[in-house]
């Protein structure tokens, strides 16, 4: 097969979920509508906690940098997708590719590792409650979140220099929704079986170590939550808990199917939807999953539109 001079302005065709479709325009209109709303709802989200001064405790600092990340995730993969096919080109340039590739590895290996910490957060909250600002001190918080940045920001570096550094074939075909490492790894001219070995296992580290960390923090939690004299105490511990658990179950059980799965589980037409939830669906879902029925957060929407007297802390 022959190789491609992979220099900055070439390009890669993408071909995802909407040239997959039977209903292109009923799936761009789909993703659009989720963009939207993801942008939306993330961004009050973020607005509301840093105006509303009793929601600027730990957890909804946490919940505030998840919905930056969601922002900044969607954001990423979303308007092209749409503008490609309104436009009626669905190609990127190579160097477009490697940012795009960088840019989503960073938020989704942020992300792996936040949501660990906001399941350490919740078990603190729930069993020391005495000490919880204590442990959760604003250093605390702030450390957590940049450890997040950090390791994705390493992460994405590593694997991004490395895999567009790699020979590619005159097929420019990108089977997926946008420049991910495992589509593009199927258009290298070279042998590439050690590399791959490499980014299974550290894409089965990343994803079930914090995995791992918010069972392990969930089971001390709900043993402790069923512990709770107060029936009301264990139904407010158990709504905000049930949240979290939600939001993990959404962002894990994909990519658990995209990185952790055995490729020969996987097809393009597969990974292009597994890829759509966690990118563009999840996003969307995570501040209503979140805010629907916190009595906190919608108190604060009301004090915002001044209808509404302030909230209690949490």
């Amino acid at each position: 097969m022959e190789f491609w001079n992979t220099t900055w302005k070439n390009s890669f065709i993408l071909i995802g979920i909407i040239q997959d479709s039977k209903h292109p325009g009923l799936v761009c209109a789909t993703i659009t509508f989720l963009y939207l709303e993801a942008v939306i709802s993330n961004g009050l989200l973020i607005l509301l906690i840093i105006m509303e001064k009793k929601l600027h405790v730990p957890m909804y600092f946490f919940l505030s940098q998840l919905s930056l990340m969601d922002l900044l995730f969607t954001t990423v993969i979303s308007p092209k997708t749409v503008v490609d096919y309104l436009s009626g080109q669905n190609t990127i340039s190579f160097s477009g590719c490697g940012i795009q590739m960088f840019l989503e590895l960073i938020v989704g290996s942020s992300e792996d590792i936040l949501l660990a910490f906001m399941s350490y957060d919740r078990y603190v909250a729930i069993r020391h409650p005495l000490k919880y600002m204590v442990f959760m001190r604003p250093k605390v918080c702030w450390s957590m979140v940049a450890t997040s940045w950090l390791i994705g920001c390493m992460n994405a570096l590593v694997y991004t220099i490395y895999t567009m550094h790699l020979p590619f074939c005159k097929n420019r075909e990108i089977r997926h929704l946008f420049c991910e490492i495992p589509s593009l790894l199927k258009l290298a001219c070279t042998d590439i079986t050690k590399y791959q070995l490499m980014v299974y296992t550290m894409g089965v580290a990343l994803t079930l170590i914090p995995l791992s960390t918010i069972l392990a923090s969930y089971t001390l939690v709900l043993t402790a939550v069923f512990h709770m004299p107060s029936k009301q105490g264990r139904q407010k511990a158990l709504l905000t808990c049930s949240s979290h658990l939600t939001v993990v179950a959404l962002y894990y059980g994909n990519v658990v199917l995209i990185y952790v799965l055995p490729s020969a589980y996987h097809s393009p037409e597969r990974d292009n939807i597994f890829s759509v939830f966690y990118t563009i669906v999840t996003p969307a879902l995570n501040p209503l999953i979140y805010s629907l029925r916190n009595k906190d957060v919608l108190g604060a929407l009301k004090n915002l539109l001044g209808k509404g007297p302030s909230v209690t802390k949490l």
